[in-house]
């Protein structure tokens, strides 16, 4: 039972609250909004914060409430609407919350006789067409970059247009026909316009078929330099069209992923209109101290999608928890059938799993940024009160399938960010399989007597993961290495296994210490822990691999690679050969009477 802020009885509260849908603000003492959120429900919703807290951060807003105010509505979806427009008016502290409010930009393609073809952000007010959204500033240049390679539009303001005497630079490098002076006709430059305009409508097979035919009517009339040209532009566009493209794809689509660690959560949205990849942008949230990736996804799409451009159908690498009343919001919305997927087959599953590693790389990299690291690692010192900050960290994890196999990792961090060079596998053996004890014991030693020996750097700190008994195992193995002054630091995981509640144990201190959700020094060491982790799941993965594609004939004593080739091919392989009898096995050039009983044991067993 989660214990509220004594002022608000949440009893008396909920006996008065209407079980229909609409949306809940949650006050904290100065009257500041805490959390806006919506429910199909709402007493139902609104009970559970007193029933059980789902995390810290649930605990914590819970604790500071001083009163909840409601707003009822007629559906869940109209909820919805509601709710995103007073997250954004009153940017509450325990919502997942957006920073980048700009509206995205366009290309934009005026409507007059010599059109230009320009960057656009803002209203879409002047006449013309529009192309996009594109995810990013950059990526509208990078196209616009391409465009006048590919198709000499002018690009310049109206102003600099209307006033030039004679032709800019951009005509004397070909990449426009100056229509300001009356180098070009209306027609022309018409079709150029056109060109540019089926591209961007993801139609340059249509182009590169009217460029072909032209390519060889000037062949025909002996216009090589013109062909060649057009030979030229037909290439580019090629290669262009393969780059831009998204395989099997003509519609469109956006493709949002979730990476999520040590508190820290970043969005990466991919936008495909009319087939063509229009790039991808990298956000990185208020996650509301550590929110769960499907907390992040939901968040995203209300506060992105709505009240903007929809497109067909929206990938995500997690299913939000209100799918179906975000996909109805935005169908009526977009007043068409919206669709929002979380396990796509085929192509879309590829590119889905892209946007997940580039989400996953993007976090990476904003985690290890130095400065960033390095106040993580200051706050660590803090937390556990050291003398020192612990600029090399070193932590330790088992992996292994019911004891088999079981491999143990080593990673280190310096100054707060992986040092991947240092990092080590151990591959255990000689143990009771499933002994975790043991197999920590042997990686310790192993580890340290290596370094004792003038092969490596004693750590600043040495992480476990586990309670007390882990951290006691380990303090004695280093004990009986003579290893001595190293803190010592095990990781639990809290309840229920969720993230921001894990307790840590430093030796020598007796109870453990909870750091809040949004802890940098617990983002730390989270992440520290789940790299641990990863690289030991990854080395027993491999291991386990490789046992599996070895053959038994590799493990007997006097077959080597020529007569296990002569084996497999008299037998066609080794079912045939495990099927085979001792006198078979025999008729085989250079295998004795001997060798042909140990190849039938290691089949049968010693029968």
């Amino acid at each position: 039972m989660t214990d509220a802020n004594p002022q608000f009885d949440h009893k008396a509260f909920l006996q008065t609250l209407t079980q229909g849908p609409g949306v809940y603000r949650m006050l904290n003492a100065a009257g500041d909004v805490m959390y806006v959120g919506k429910a199909k429900n709402l007493r139902r919703r609104v009970a559970s914060y007193f029933t059980r807290a789902s995390n810290r951060r649930i605990a914590s807003m819970v604790g500071q409430i001083h009163a909840i105010e409601i707003t009822a509505t007629h559906t869940e979806a109209e909820a919805l609407l509601l709710e995103n427009n007073l997250i954004k008016e009153h940017r509450p502290r325990y919502n997942v919350l957006l920073r980048d409010d700009k509206s995205y930009p366009f290309l934009f393609l005026s409507d007059e006789a010599f059109p230009r073809l320009a960057f656009h952000r803002g209203a879409r007010r002047a006449k013309g067409r529009y192309f996009g959204p594109y995810p990013s500033a950059g990526a509208v240049r990078e196209t616009l970059q391409l465009l006048q390679k590919l198709f000499p539009v002018r690009q310049c303001e109206d102003s600099y247009y209307r006033n030039r005497s004679r032709p800019c630079l951009q005509y004397q490098i070909e990449r426009c026909t100056a229509p300001c002076v009356g180098f070009v006709t209306p027609q022309a430059y018409a079709q150029d316009v056109n060109d540019t305009t089926l591209f961007l409508e993801g139609k340059a097979s249509d182009v590169i078929e009217r460029w072909v035919a032209k390519m060889e009517h000037a062949s025909e009339r002996l216009e090589f330099e013109e062909a060649a040209h057009l030979r030229d532009q037909i290439s580019a566009l090629r290669k262009v069209q393969e780059k831009q493209y998204v395989s099997g794809e003509r519609g469109d689509l956006d493709i949002v992923a979730v990476a999520t660690e040590a508190g820290v959560a970043c969005i990466q949205l991919f936008c495909v209109r009319q087939g063509r990849n229009l790039g991808n942008k990298c956000l990185f949230p208020r996650s509301g101290d550590g929110a769960e990736p499907r907390e992040v996804i939901s968040a995203f799409i209300a506060q992105h999608y709505l009240g903007r451009a929809v497109p067909q159908q929206i990938l995500v690498s997690d299913a939000p928890e209100d799918l179906d009343v975000l996909a109805e919001s935005l169908s009526l919305q977009a007043d068409r059938r919206v669709t929002i997927q979380a396990n796509p087959r085929g192509e879309r599953a590829r590119w889905l799993k892209m946007a997940i590693d580039n989400a996953k790389l993007a976090l990476a990299a904003r985690l290890a940024t130095k400065g960033s690291a390095r106040s993580r690692v200051d706050a660590l010192q803090q937390a556990l009160s050291l003398d020192d900050a612990p600029r090399r960290m070193e932590c330790f994890d088992i992996s292994h399938t019911q004891g088999a196999q079981t491999v143990a990792s080593c990673v280190v961090f310096v100054d707060g960010a992986p040092s991947k060079s240092d990092y080590r596998r151990f591959n255990i053996a000689g143990i009771t399989p499933g002994d975790d004890y043991a197999a920590m014991r042997q990686t310790l030693e192993r580890r340290y007597k290596r370094i004792l020996a003038g092969e490596g750097k004693l750590p600043d700190m040495l992480l476990v993961d586990g309670g007390p008994g882990q951290l006691a195992a380990a303090a004695q193995i280093l004990a009986d290495l003579g290893v001595a002054g190293l803190p010592l630091l095990g990781v639990a995981k809290g309840a229920d296994r969720r993230p921001g509640m894990e307790q840590l144990f430093l030796l020598g201190r007796d109870t453990p210490l909870i750091l809040p959700a949004d802890s940098p020094a617990l983002h730390l060491v989270q992440q520290i822990r789940d790299e641990a982790h990863r690289f030991a799941i990854t080395g027993h993965r491999q291991r386990r691999a490789k046992t599996k594609t070895r053959s038994v004939l590799e493990d007997i004593s006097g077959i080597g690679p020529k007569r296990r080739a002569r084996l497999l091919k008299q037998f066609g392989g080794l079912q045939g050969l495990s099927r085979a009898g001792i006198e078979d096995i025999r008729t085989v050039d250079g295998i004795s009477e001997k060798l042909a009983r140990e190849i039938y044991a290691a089949f049968h067993g010693n029968q």
